[in-house]
């Protein structure tokens, strides 16, 4: 049962929609848990607008933004396949224990300096957290890039020089996240052969894929996710 946490220490990067995508991919005949590490409580207030349209439930949200995630998450996870934790802004107490309790740590980065800087601190706080864990993987993720723009060029090129890699995957500026967030719902619900949903599935194949190298999950879990 892999655990998947999206963290940066900058507030406004996008976490909550992309972790709710993620689950919405993953939750295509798997047993998903999103949790909401963040004390602002957006992805609870997602899955609260999802049940005010009367949208089916995927997967419950349950929120954790405490300090004690890692030892409170792990009796709740056990009968999940996949775990996805929406991380909290900035780094703090909570942001270390979703690390710890992660397998898989991912920051996702806007094409702004502010963006690149922010990463440096979860940078810090990941190598701080590696005598626990020694083989967690951390990548980077583009999110809300403008193809063919100078910022969206800089910011790929500043990443390659980080300690993590980054996905080759990135995440569009699309009108369809938000349009979907609205209602309590992701792109892949709302326009399930659209671009955004592709892009989503992508990304999701390559998590699937950097687990399946590491040996995180078990080659037949892998197979059947990534046919999803």
């Amino acid at each position: 049962m892999p655990v998947i946490a999206l963290l940066n220490q900058k507030g406004g990067v996008g976490k909550t929609t992309l972790s709710v995508n993620l689950a919405t991919a993953l939750a295509q005949g798997h047993k998903v848990l999103l949790v909401d590490g963040d004390p602002q409580g957006s992805a609870l207030d997602w899955s609260a607008q999802r049940k005010n349209e009367s949208a089916i439930g995927l997967f419950p949200v349950i929120g954790l933004p405490k300090e004690t995630l890692h030892r409170e998450l792990a009796p709740i996870s056990l009968d999940y396949e996949w775990v996805i934790i929406d991380g909290p802004p900035g780094v703090n107490k909570i942001a270390r224990s979703a690390i710890v309790a992660s397998d898989f740590v991912i920051i996702p980065v806007q094409p702004s300096p502010f963006d690149i800087w922010a990463a440096e601190d979860v940078e810090e706080t990941i190598d701080e957290c590696a005598s626990i864990k020694p083989n967690l993987l951390t990548r980077f993720l583009v999110n809300r890039l403008f193809l063919n723009t100078t910022l969206g060029n800089e910011v790929q090129e500043e990443l390659s020089k980080r300690p993590f890699a980054t996905f080759q995957t990135a995440i569009r500026n699309r009108q369809e996240y938000a349009k979907a967030a609205r209602r309590g719902m992701s792109a892949l619900e709302t326009e399930p052969h659209g671009p955004a949903a592709d892009e989503i599935r992508a990304w999701m194949e390559e998590i699937i894929v950097a687990l399946n190298e590491s040996h995180h999950i078990s080659r037949e879990s892998l197979h059947v996710a990534a046919n999803r």
